[in-house]
C-alpha cells in the first residue's frame, strides 16, 4: 500500500474526501462518475488500494480475454456478457447472496462518452440486493476522489436520483467535454 498511497498522493497529486469504511459496508455498489478515460481505471486501482478496500468490478466480456483476462480476474473483476434479453440486474443482485463481503463498482454512465442521464441498472442492482450505493466521484479538475456515505435505495428512483445527481454535480472527467453534469 506505501508504494499506491506515494504514487496516488505524491506522484500524481491525489486527495480523497470522504470516507469509506469497510468495517460498517461489507456489500455495496460503489457508483463511479464521471469515467470517460481509460485512466480512470488505474487511479480507481489506486483508490481502493489507498483505502484499503476490497472492492472488484464488472467490465464487457470482450475484455477478459487472453491476454489481459487473467490478470483483469486477479485485480476483482468480473466478465458481463451483454446479450440482449438477460435480466442482468437480477444476475449480478444474486451475487451478492452468496458472499459475506462484497464490493463492485459500477460506471453508471455506461460508456466513457458523453451522457446526459445516468443508466439506473446500478440502482436497481443496490435495490433488489438489498445493499447501499457508495458514490465515488472521480475529480480529474481538482484531482479530488468524493466519497459519499451509503445511500440505502429507498425505491422512489426519482427522488433518490436527485440526491445522487447532486453528489456529482460538478465533477470534471479526465476528458472534461464527456463529463456527466447532472441537471439538479
Amino acid at each position: 500500500m506505501g508504494i499506491a498511497k506515494w504514487i496516488y498522493k505524491d506522484i500524481l497529486g491525489w486527495k480523497i474526501n470522504g470516507d469509506f469504511s469497510q468495517d460498517t459496508v461489507k456489500k455495496a455498489v460503489i457508483a463511479a462518475v464521471p469515467h470517460t478515460s481509460w485512466h480512470d481505471f488505474y487511479v480507481g486501482i489506486l483508490l481502493r488500494t489507498v483505502l484499503g478496500v476490497k472492492i472488484g468490478f464488472i467490465g464487457k466480456k470482450e475484455l477478459f480475454k487472453w491476454p489481459l483476462g487473467p490478470i483483469l480476474r486477479m485485480m476483482g473483476g468480473a466478465s458481463l456478457d451483454r446479450t440482449p434479453g438477460q435480466d442482468k440486474v437480477k444476475a449480478i443482485a444474486k451475487v451478492f447472496d452468496n458472499k459475506d463481503e462484497f464490493r463492485i463498482t459500477i460506471a453508471p454512465e455506461g460508456t466513457r462518452k458523453k451522457v446526459d442521464t445516468l443508466k439506473t441498472g446500478f440502482y436497481y442492482i443496490a435495490l433488489t440486493a438489498g445493499v447501499p450505493i457508495i458514490m465515488v466521484a472521480f475529480d480529474f479538475g481538482k484531482k479530488e476522489h468524493r466519497i459519499s456515505k451509503p445511500l440505502y435505495p429507498s425505491g422512489n428512483i426519482q427522488a433518490d436520483m436527485k440526491i445522487i445527481n447532486s453528489f456529482f454535480k460538478g465533477a470534471v472527467g479526465k476528458v472534461p467535454e464527456y463529463s456527466y453534469t447532472p441537471e439538479v
